[in-house]
């Protein structure tokens, strides 16, 4: 599995959009090993995107193709100051991964303080949110090598997710918390679901 994340500040939702769009319909079959993604603007501003890949080499070859290359050269000028990449190699589902019906999605990024003991807490937390959080529907988290991490939470929809918030009796296994920092949080509230 290969993640590919870009976030910056833009200047037009909906024209932003409009070109997710154009992707989807002109560009994704093309994606050769393409799993599947999710997108949006919050409402602060900021585009966030994630999307999944079978393999690293896959990546490398969707980003080198001309298709593509036009396809930023559109979207770039839309950025209101530089945007920020990062990849991963090393990633984690649950929930078989980003849900595509998803109404609401929430994007963490931040620093992880110990990767081994969060995967390690791997199958306890999934329980724990099968349990106590019924509305999520599907997930992933991608540990980049900087120690920094990005992760994915898909829920049936905003309100349920707000209320999972405030009635889970915390934020999941004793102890998951202090293993992150520098956490920021990204809500989508329209999701754009890029999906094969």
């Amino acid at each position: 599995m290969f993640v590919q994340v870009f976030e910056g500040e833009v200047d037009d939702a909906e024209a932003v959009h409009d070109l997710f769009e154009r992707w989807a319909e002109q560009q994704l079959a093309e994606a050769r090993g393409f799993v599947g993604g999710v997108a949006g603007v919050t409402d602060e501003g900021r585009l966030v995107s994630v999307v999944r890949f079978e393999d690293e080499a896959s990546a490398r070859e969707n980003s080198d193709r001309p298709g593509q290359g036009a396809w930023w050269s559109r979207l770039e000028p839309h950025f209101t100051s530089g945007p920020t990449f990062a990849e991963a190699t090393e990633a984690d589902t649950w929930f078989g991964g980003l849900d595509a019906d998803a109404g609401f999605v929430q994007i963490m990024r931040g620093k992880v303080d110990d990767l081994e003991a969060v995967r390690a807490m791997g199958a306890e937390m999934e329980d724990w949110t099968r349990q106590h959080r019924p509305d999520v529907t599907g997930g992933l988290a991608a540990w980049h090598d900087d120690g920094t991490f990005t992760q994915v939470v898909c829920f049936s929809d905003e309100a349920a997710a707000r209320e999972g918030e405030a009635g889970a009796g915390g934020e999941g296994p004793e102890g998951m918390d202090e293993l992150f920092a520098d956490v920021r949080y990204h809500d989508l509230r329209e999701p754009w679901h890029l999906s094969t």
